[in-house]
């Protein structure tokens, strides 16, 4: 898996301070995307040991409430493995700090994959510019969502939390 950078002490993706690992790799194509340089997959530098330990390193600060996994889209096919490794990983060594992840499936197609019980929030669907406002938290177009995701998994309904006041991580 590539990756185009790890931006520290980010407040603008998910609840709290966050580092975020924008990844590489979308097969989506969302018209007007605001990231269309991470669309392919072998842009950026590859994802190493080292670049995780560093990650590590800075999640380790108290000042951060998560991680945040971004591109690109974190569940385009290639990159699944690795980001199921990098989540089980942080929350085995950080249980308490939170896992959002930005994808353009809808949760119906992603709800069954593994990786998604080290997840606490992702936010779904592809951006449409149609569906534009600037005015709703976390997200680019009125169809994607916030969920909830491991109170999702445990009832085997969508838990959508589309306010930021219901985000209580």
């Amino acid at each position: 898996m590539n990756y185009l950078n790890v931006t520290k002490s980010d407040i603008a993706n998910g609840e709290g301070v966050r580092l975020v690992l924008w990844v590489s790799g979308c097969s989506h194509g969302c018209d007007e995307c605001h990231n269309p340089e991470s669309w392919n997959p072998n842009a950026g530098k590859k994802f190493d040991d080292l670049t995780f330990v560093k990650m590590l390193s800075e999640l380790a600060k108290p000042v951060y409430d998560g991680i945040t996994l971004s591109g690109g889209d974190p569940l385009y096919p290639a990159n699944r493995e690795e980001v199921e490794n990098i989540c089980r990983k942080i929350k085995t060594v950080f249980p308490n700090k939170t896992i959002w992840l930005w994808t353009g499936y809808d949760w119906d197609e992603i709800k069954d994959l593994p990786l998604l019980q080290y997840v606490d929030i992702v936010v779904d669907g592809k951006y449409d510019k149609t569906r534009r406002d600037v005015t709703i938290a976390f997200r680019g177009s009125t169809n994607q969502n916030i969920i909830d995701v491991q109170p999702s998994l445990k009832s085997g309904e969508c838990i959508i939390l589309n306010s930021i006041y219901d985000v209580r991580y």
